[in-house]
């Protein structure tokens, strides 16, 4: 199939790109700076010059292909790029130059969490994402995956850089707020699944096999780095006065107001689709977090 991808130089979309490639499939990316894009092109992906504010360039990305998928979002607001401006206004120039040129199968990364009553923008922002694809009249499947976790996320190797310098690693609040890391590869594999199969239409949510605490995943990464460390806990207020300050002085708190909040709900699903609907077997965290700390670990202890 003919494929154009948005988000294509990131995290997600390189994992992305490599697995629909292996599958047989032509790619096309949107990319802002081609010249920093060679290794894609190397691949063998037709770069198209520009951005999801750029109508004559998404026209160019999307003619002729079989479907799209957008994958382009945003943790961290910075200047123009915000919520609104990636999340929203980006998806319906997408799709309006999707059904100008006719229409295709449209495959939306949202996140688990989306939905219109969010308490963070980061969650209202994607639901209102899906909203315009669910009225696009298009054929579609948005995948809402969990903390997407292999070597790459700046999160996850956050929290390695932590345990790796610090005697004592820092936890915001009781470390019970739960999370269901999922495999990078599993996500990627889900996209491609989409693509291929007609029954796969509609919301889908992706997790990891375990819902883990936060104090869990510290485990884990402990584990394979081969060390232990102490933890200390940082009262809830005093991490959010820390992060509204980092929110006025930018770099002054490593965690923005949005992302503490996120943290501290959780990001779990009752109605995971990756083994039911998909036919995944989801890669326990444990072992992606081995991948992860493979760089830095010494001898890694027995997983925990």
């Amino acid at each position: 199939m003919r494929v154009a991808i948005t988000g294509g130089t990131g995290y997600v979309g390189r994992a992305v790109i490599q697995k629909l490639l292996r599958r047989e499939h032509d790619v096309r990316a949107l990319v802002r700076r081609p010249e920093r894009a060679g290794s894609l092109a190397d691949l063998g992906v037709e770069l198209v010059p520009g951005g999801l504010d750029d109508p004559v360039a998404l026209r160019s990305l999307v003619e002729g292909v079989d479907a799209v998928v957008h994958l382009v979002g945003i943790i961290v607001e910075s200047g123009r790029q915000t919520f609104d401006a990636v999340h929203v206004a980006g998806t319906e120039t997408l799709v309006a130059a999707l059904r100008q040129a006719g229409g295709a199968l449209l495959l939306h990364m949202s996140a688990l969490g989306a939905r219109a009553d969010g308490v963070t923008r980061y969650h209202r922002t994607k639901w209102q994402a899906e909203e315009v694809v669910r009225a696009a009249g298009l054929p579609h499947a948005v995948l809402r995956p969990s903390l997407i976790a292999g070597p790459g996320n700046a999160a996850l190797k956050t929290m390695v850089d932590m345990i790796r310098f610090s005697p004592i690693v820092p936890v915001i609040g009781d470390g019970r707020y739960e999370l269901q890391p999922i495999w990078l590869e599993d996500v990627a594999e889900a996209f491609a699944l989409a693509l291929e199969r007609q029954d796969l239409r509609g919301v889908f949510e992706l997790g990891g096999p375990e819902r883990l605490t936060y104090h869990q995943v510290l485990d884990r990464l402990e584990s394979a780095l081969g060390v232990r460390r102490s933890r200390v806990p940082i009262p809830v207020g005093m991490a959010r006065f820390a992060a509204a300050a980092g929110a006025v002085l930018p770099h002054v708190a490593p965690i923005t107001p949005e992302q503490l909040q996120m943290l501290l709900e959780g990001n779990t699903t009752t109605d995971n689709a990756v083994a039911s609907r998909f036919g995944i077997s989801p890669r326990p965290f444990a072992d992606v977090a081995r991948d992860i700390c493979a760089p830095y670990a010494a001898q890694p202890l027995a997983a925990s």
